[in-house]
């Protein structure tokens, strides 16, 4: 029985709830009345069920569907402005224990080497990275309880904070780790984590089980609620995503609002973000085998629909993506990318890419600052601010600075300022030249004449030198 406010997975995620929601999504899809009326309602920004949603992903419309893309883009621009947040994945060991069909980490894999890096082997990929420019990573580790323990993930979250390099510092570390107990996750805050991410890669339980054969990944219950024990643990800010391509994209994007609205019913907070990662070829993995791929516009429509379904939320699309299409994604809600990644273990001390350790194929391989280069070239501004996390904005806190439109007081002056740092200590000259010119323009947006005061004098202070302003 469907209960956004039960704990059990089955019930917040329940498949005859989805199958009634994609049923009457299919009866509607041609009813211009009643999109109408849910794009209207979604003008209100204060987002749609899943069922109103799903209508809108069904919709067969033309003209319907590009005003759904307008508004999307509308939103993005409302809650988030044209800043987009930078990160970069830091994979620490691709030991795994479970028997995931769709990931190369898989246990029965013999032909992957297996690497877990060292404290020193963090150390020197962390400098790589804020030698890059880098300040926000996300930690990644297959499930291994003997080589991955939760001790080994907090040894190196402690590494990565205390290194100080030239005037590089990562000053949030979001960690992408297996399902755990209430006490690890607390473990986790108390070491100073921001996001913890944790993909469901399909909400359809039959299929679910049949991917994970093998492992404790198995158990669909036990990783479906495991946002609501990191919750408990003192986590107030997670971030969903399911694998695109895996199971019908329909039913995957019902289950995931689903889930976003049990954490707001439970919890009163939905996700921090909400990823949207498409099967891509690996080691001993083939997309092919995966019936249910999407085409790019089918991808484009779905991060629409997410967009204006829950509009506070963070939207993260990965270097999986080619720039094509993470350039259409960034207009239609994405307010995070990663850049320059390397989704080997140990990828960014090695001076050619690896592949023999990678995750996933790589399909945007620009370094961070062509990537950078190419945000502010289209009018967005690069962002490596992290000041809400260390401001203790999370959560509820993040979520009423979002609600009330202070973006531009706040997380715009942050944008800015992080940019400047970048720009002196690591962009290249036209990257640089660029940089100048959009700073010089943005500030004039910041609408509290005192906010964008101190933000030019704090652009002066950072052009001679000094470093970490925040508001």
């Amino acid at each position: 029985m469907y209960d956004p406010k039960s704990l059990k997975a089955e019930e917040f995620i329940d498949h005859a709830e989805i199958e009634e929601t994609l049923a009457y999504a299919d009866a509607h899809k041609h009813d211009r009345e009643l999109i109408g009326q849910i794009i209207e309602k979604a003008k209100e920004l204060k987002g749609l069920s899943h069922r109103e949603a799903s209508v809108l992903l069904a919709c067969e419309e033309d003209d319907l569907n590009e005003k759904v893309c307008q508004l999307a883009e509308q939103i993005k621009l409302d809650f988030y402005g044209n800043r987009i947040v930078m990160f970069a994945p830091l994979y620490l060991s691709n030991y795994c224990v479970n028997g995931c069909l769709y990931c190369p980490y898989h246990a029965k894999n013999k032909t992957i080497p297996r690497k877990k890096l060292t404290q020193e082997e963090v150390r020197a990929e962390v400098i790589a990275l804020q030698d890059m420019g880098h300040k926000r990573l996300a930690i990644e580790a297959g499930e291994d309880p003997v080589n991955n323990p939760i001790e080994y993930i907090l040894e190196c979250i402690r590494t990565i904070y205390s290194i100080h390099h030239k005037n590089g510092d990562i000053r949030r570390v979001n960690v992408n780790i297996a399902a755990t107990t209430v006490e690890n996750y607390r473990k986790l805050k108390e070491a100073g984590i921001g996001t913890y991410i944790l993909f469901q890669e399909t909400y359809h339980k039959e299929s679910y089980e049949h991917l994970h054969p093998t492992g404790p990944k198995h158990n669909y219950a036990y990783h479906t609620e495991a946002m609501d024990r990191a919750m408990e643990g003192g986590i107030d800010d997670v971030g969903l995503g399911v694998l695109f391509g895996l199971e019908l994209y329909r039913y995957e994007f019902a289950g995931l609002l689903m889930h976003a609205e049990h954490l707001e019913a439970v919890h009163g907070v939905g996700p921090h973000t909400i990823s949207v990662p498409r099967v891509k070829h690996a080691d001993d993995i083939d997309p092919e085998a995966f019936d249910n791929s999407i085409s790019d516009e089918t991808f484009e429509k779905i991060i629409a629909c997410i967009r204006v379904a829950v509009p506070y939320t963070g939207m993260i699309i990965s270097t999986r993506e080619s720039e094509e299409v993470r350039a259409k994604a960034l207009r239609l809600g994405i307010s995070q990318i990663s850049g320059g990644s390397r989704t080997s273990v140990g990828g960014y001390t090695e001076e050619e890419r690896p592949h023999d350790t990678e995750q996933f194929d790589v399909s945007d391989q620009r370094t961070l600052d062509e990537v950078v280069n190419w945000l502010m070239k289209d009018g967005f501004i690069p962002s490596f601010c992290t000041a809400c996390y260390r401001e203790g904005r999370t959560g509820d806190r993040f979520m009423q600075l979002c609600k009330s439109r202070q973006i531009l007081n706040c997380c715009h002056p942050n944008a800015l300022m992080t940019l400047q740092e970048y720009l002196e200590d690591y962009a290249a000259p036209e990257t640089k030249e660029i940089g100048e010119k959009l700073i010089a323009a943005e500030l004039k947006k910041i609408p509290n004449e005192k906010v964008q005061n101190i933000t030019i004098e704090r652009l002066a202070k950072i052009k001679n030198g000094e470093r970490d302003f925040r508001f």
